[in-house]
């Protein structure tokens, strides 16, 4: 697991502080630029405007042309952008209105507002970067949401966006907002757990959370929006998976790609990890059946979090890596396998003792 966190000799801030770290003077050109100057006795030491940004980093890791973000009070510093990766994400706010049963980032009530912050990382990212934004509940501070999006891509025309919401906030009037953003630079992924109404609303914990989530579909739709529907696959919810094909297709086939998910065994999901986690290893039919009627109907689906030995070996190829590289990792058993460089492997916080029954090199 990478540590997103890095450790720091604490800083007099009064004000947070967003940073880009470069090994080389030359490709210093903001202010928010500190250069490396010295890499001694395990620390890291670089020259900010004048002063001194030390950093006390784990292993080997490069940090160069990574964007980190600093707090008042705090000796450790956010990585908001790794240089060398392309799973970076923002965690913009914790908070939401609704409680998933297999919510991996269960909501808190305070806020801490770094919208600005944010803006001022992605235009340090690297070129051609695609940016996260998660929650909680991100369109909880849809004013500050958008303008972020909108500053960013008006400075920024290579940086796009990956902004995961429940759908239940849009209004007509935000047509204009992504219009003007650009529908080619946001992909907004958003859950529906069922076609049917009652089983959507149990399982996001929220009374009417399927008809309001329609109405927001119908808005991303009128403003011609890149959508990602996105379905954990759960015994709540498994025996429905073809109705949910049908409606996909009659009511939302404007869909970029229907994304059928695995659970993570974190936060609600692990405290439900009994009652909801479904070992697609063991019985595919189900998640066959729903690729097999989406397929044939022209709806591109694939299966996010789903380790390649848990797929029958027809079904593969709608499986690609798509977990974080920061929070994966690999069984003593993945070192057999020949797929293993184009598999996802398994979330770090996954249990074998208490997930897939049926799994081994392939």
């Amino acid at each position: 697991m990478i540590n997103l966190r890095i450790e720091i000799d604490q800083l007099p801030l009064a004000e947070p502080l967003v940073v880009r770290l470069c090994h080389s003077a030359t490709s210093a050109t903001t202010e928010n630029d500190a250069v490396l100057i010295d890499r001694s006795n395990g620390r890291l030491e670089y020259d900010l405007n004048g002063f001194s940004l030390v950093l006390h980093p784990e292993g080997g890791e490069d940090y160069d042309g990574d964007v980190i973000l600093a707090l008042p009070g705090q000796a450790s510093a956010h990585r908001l952008i790794r240089a060398s990766s392309q799973h970076n994400t923002f965690l913009v706010t914790e908070q939401c209105d609704q409680l998933c049963v297999m919510c991996s980032q269960p909501p808190k009530k305070q806020h801490t507002d770094l919208f600005s912050q944010f803006a001022e990382a992605a235009l340090l990212s690297p070129k051609g970067v695609v940016i996260g934004i998660s929650g909680g509940e991100p369109l909880l501070h849809k004013s500050r949401l958008f303008d972020m999006l909108r500053a960013v891509s008006q400075a920024r025309p290579d940086v796009t966006f990956h902004v995961l919401t429940n759908g239940q906030h849009f209004q007509p009037s935000d047509v204009e907002a992504m219009l003007e953003i650009g529908t080619q630079r946001v992909l907004w992924g958003v859950p529906l757990y069922s076609a049917d109404e009652a089983t959507h609303d149990k399982i996001v914990g929220k009374s009417g959370a399927f008809r309001q989530l329609a109405k927001g579909l119908g808005v991303l739709m009128s403003g011609g929006a890149s959508v990602e529907l996105r379905t954990v696959v759960m015994r709540q919810n498994v025996a429905g998976l073809a109705d949910l094909a049908d409606f996909v297709f009659t009511r939302l086939n404007f869909a970029h790609v229907w994304a059928l998910m695995q659970m993570e065994r974190i936060g609600y999901g692990r405290m439900n990890w009994q009652k909801s986690f479904y070992d697609s290893s063991a019985d595919f039919a189900p998640i066959a059946s729903a690729i097999d009627l989406s397929v044939a109907r022209g709806i591109d689906v694939s299966l996010y979090n789903f380790p390649l030995c848990s797929v029958p070996a027809a079904y593969r190829s709608y499986a690609p890596s798509t977990i974080s590289d920061w929070k994966r990792k690999y069984l003593d058993f993945c070192s057999q396998c020949d797929r293993r460089a184009a598999c996802g492997g398994f979330f770090e916080w996954y249990s074998h003792n208490e997930g897939f029954s049926a799994l081994g090199p392939i």
